[in-house]
């Protein structure tokens, strides 16, 4: 079954981390391209960050510094580790896949948002 499921999610205070997850399971699984993403109530969906298989990433103006995104190939699994939380972080995030060849092409997709394979996503709240 193709499939991403995230994890991670829950609540936290301002000033406080979580780290997510995303599995990939069946062909995605081999995706050159994953990202996060993120959507807030009554706003559009925006990216966060995104790798690609050869380790290059990109961010989100708005989380450089404080999110890093990585993946470890052998479980078939995406992280964001997010610290120094906000209160404007609350969101819901998700998972993407795709299979893009150029390192350059996949940063670009954090803005165009074209994934084939999205996760449910998992819900992150900040308290101030």
């Amino acid at each position: 079954q193709v499939q991403l499921v995230e994890s991670g999610g829950g609540s936290v205070q301002a000033g406080g981390s979580l780290r997510l997850a995303c599995v990939a399971s069946g062909y995605i699984a081999s995706s050159t391209c994953m990202g996060w993403f993120r959507q807030a109530p009554g706003k559009g969906r925006e990216g966060v960050a995104i790798i690609h298989r050869s380790g290059t990433t990109n961010y989100a103006d708005s989380v450089t510094g404080r999110f890093t995104v990585s993946q470890d190939a052998a479980k078939n699994t995406l992280y964001l580790q997010m610290n120094s939380l906000k209160p404007e972080d609350t969101a819901m995030y998700y998972c993407a896949a795709a299979f893009v060849a150029q390192p350059a092409t996949c940063a670009a997709l954090l803005h165009t948002r074209n994934f084939h394979t999205w996760g449910q996503g998992t819900q992150v709240t900040v308290s101030s």
